[in-house]
């Protein structure tokens, strides 16, 4: 499924503020979050802001459940108060998730900041320029932010933010992606493209129990179409995805690099007219059936550029993982179960 095409919620990807204090942080009685922090308790207990429980542990700092509800409250303002809607298994779920990218955030601000990693002025105003150019300039985008209650200084924090971070990791990771000429040749020669047909049935925000029990109406779905029936057809009946399920499932000529990890490598590893067995990802579970793949026809010369980029991108990524993960373990990062 396509990164960029479907968002099921609108706190599926929050990207939170990074508070620098190393005391545990506390809403305030009286702020706007301490007050959403207590609604949000009506359905989950253990958001009270009296508790203020500690949901994410390092060696370094703590993060609470006030910080978390007080960096959603930051960066949506008035959108916020969509989270008193959830039930709260959902709500549970969006507040853990974003415990642990703040925490993250923490971290590798932490590392950049000992690196003495910066952010030019200009490359801010860059950045603010083109968010203000979607909007049809800058005086619609404050007009926007003030009217969904979000502070232009806090907004402007949390971008420099990022581009500390992105500046650290680009140095750190520089040495780790260098990409040969035997890599670009052997790229150049694998397909890509692939076209399929895919089943999702959503699993983002549901109980244990609720996922086990979507996965066993996949299993279902996965045996009825081994057994012969039309993949198209139970596509449409049954997939969740907005994006395909009209269409039968159906992704056509999909390239590296835009769909989500586990979903690509079954399009470009299963074989042609074969399905793949039961694929997770953070949207839920999948079936696909893979109809074709297509090789490169563009001459290795004018792809040698676009290849060595996407190779650089792909090694980077993976010695992302590797060393967040050894952060994370030299850090003591632990997550501390919410509770009801």
């Amino acid at each position: 499924m396509k990164k960029f095409l479907v968002l099921f919620s609108l706190f599926a990807f929050l990207v939170i503020g990074c508070s620098s204090k190393v005391e545990d942080f506390k809403l305030m009685e009286g702020t706007p979050a301490y007050q959403l922090a207590k609604d949000l308790s009506a359905a989950l207990p253990s958001l009270d802001p009296e508790l203020n429980k500690v949901m994410i542990s390092t060696k370094s700092f703590h993060v609470t459940t006030g910080e978390v509800i007080q960096g959603i409250q930051d960066n949506f303002g008035n959108r916020a108060l969509q989270l008193k809607d959830m039930e709260a298994a959902r709500l549970k779920d969006v507040i853990e998730k974003n415990a642990v990218k703040l925490a993250e955030k923490k971290l590798l601000m932490e590392e950049a900041m000992k690196a003495k990693s910066s952010v030019t002025v200009e490359e801010l105003d860059s950045v603010l320029n083109d968010q203000y150019s979607r909007v049809g300039g800058e005086k619609k985008f404050l007009e926007r932010l003030e009217s969904e209650g979000i502070d232009i200084a806090l907004l402007k924090k949390n971008l420099e933010d990022e581009l500390i971070i992105r500046h650290y990791l680009e140095n750190k990771l520089m040495d780790l992606a260098q990409v040969s000429e035997e890599e670009i040749t052997e790229e150049y020669q694998k397909d890509k493209t692939a076209s399929v047909r895919h089943i999702l049935l959503l699993t983002q925000g549901k109980s244990d129990q609720e996922k086990a029990e979507i996965r066993t109406k996949m299993e279902d779905l996965l045996a009825r179409a081994r057994n012969g029936e039309d993949f198209a057809a139970l596509a449409k009946k049954y997939s969740e995805d907005p994006g395909s399920k009209d269409n039968g499932g159906l992704y056509e000529n999909i390239e590296k690099g835009k769909m989500v990890k586990p979903f690509e490598d079954a399009a470009f590893s299963v074989p042609v007219g074969e399905i793949s067995g039961i694929i997770e990802t953070n949207y839920g579970y999948h079936i696909l059936l893979v109809v074709d793949r297509k090789n490169e026809t563009r001459p290795l010369e004018e792809v040698r550029a676009e290849l060595e980029n996407t190779l650089k991108q792909e090694k980077q990524a993976e010695a992302f993982e590797s060393y967040f993960t050894e952060l994370k373990e030299e850090s003591g990062f632990e997550i501390i179960p919410l509770g009801p």
